[in-house]
């Protein structure tokens, strides 16, 4: 069978478990916050009504790519394109190219970002070949100005980074839904992953504040890891309406 992305690579082991794809998805909902393009999302509506599941759709997406044949992972990249141009033509606007980089930067970082965080530390062989993946679908896409390589891309993302973030009325009432669809108790957990996970500037732009009380909770979850006791954790932790999808996201794993 021809892949999207090759068996042994190092992108199904970083989206092929459930723990690294959440801490991805609590990085990104943290800078998808505080991009200056966010109101994109908003403008279908279907962010501030469901700001997890439009999350975990993105992620969604992304993790389909990465383990399908190749035929499908391009039919699956060419479904985005075209439902991104739809959105386009209905507000008679174009995303800017940058937004679409934005997104396209976040999954690579937070990919690497989560799998040292709860794995190991990446090689630079590895961190290149994550990058090329999405560049792949970047490419599919038809999306411009993209970096050349890995070392562009890190030039490329810090820039981004101190460019294309602000702290909006939208970052404010993205995190009114966040508290109102996970609860008082998830919503600080939330807000720990993110302290762990985010850039220093997202962390600075959304008061997250500079000391991670997750850290060692993180210790403690990688042991209930090793003793099977890490779904009874998952399942204290997320709502109920998505431990279904969080625990589907292992079967990957198991590939």
């Amino acid at each position: 069978m021809n892949l999207f992305v090759d068996k042994n690579s190092i992108v199904r082991q970083v989206w092929g478990k459930a723990d690294t794809i959440l801490f991805i998805f609590a990085g990104a909902s943290a800078e998808f916050a505080v991009n200056k393009a966010v109101d994109w999302l908003y403008y279908t509506g279907k962010l501030p009504a469901d700001p997890l599941g439009r999350l975990f759709s993105t992620v969604e997406y992304a993790r389909m790519i990465i383990f399908s044949d190749y035929d499908e992972a391009i039919r699956s990249i060419d479904k985005i394109a075209a439902i991104h141009r739809g959105v386009e033509a209905s507000r008679g606007r174009n995303i800017p190219d940058w937004a679409y980089r934005d997104v396209l930067f976040m999954l690579i970082d937070y990919s690497i970002r989560s799998f040292e965080l709860l794995e190991r530390k990446l090689s630079d062989a590895e961190k290149r070949e994550i990058f090329l993946v999405f560049y792949r679908v970047g490419h599919r896409m038809g999306l411009t100005g993209l970096p050349a390589d890995y070392e562009a891309w890190v030039v490329m993302r810090a820039g981004h980074l101190q460019q294309n973030l602000v702290y909006s009325h939208f970052s404010k009432d993205l995190y009114r839904q966040y508290k109102k669809h996970l609860g008082f108790a998830r919503y600080q957990v939330l807000r720990q992953a993110q302290q762990v996970m985010a850039p220093p500037r997202v962390r600075r732009l959304l008061s997250l504040g500079e000391i991670p009380f997750l850290a060692p909770v993180i210790l403690l979850y990688k042991f209930s890891r090793k003793v099977k006791l890490d779904k009874l954790l998952k399942e204290a932790i997320l709502p109920q309406d998505y431990q279904r999808q969080i625990n589907a996201l292992d079967r990957y794993a198991r590939q």
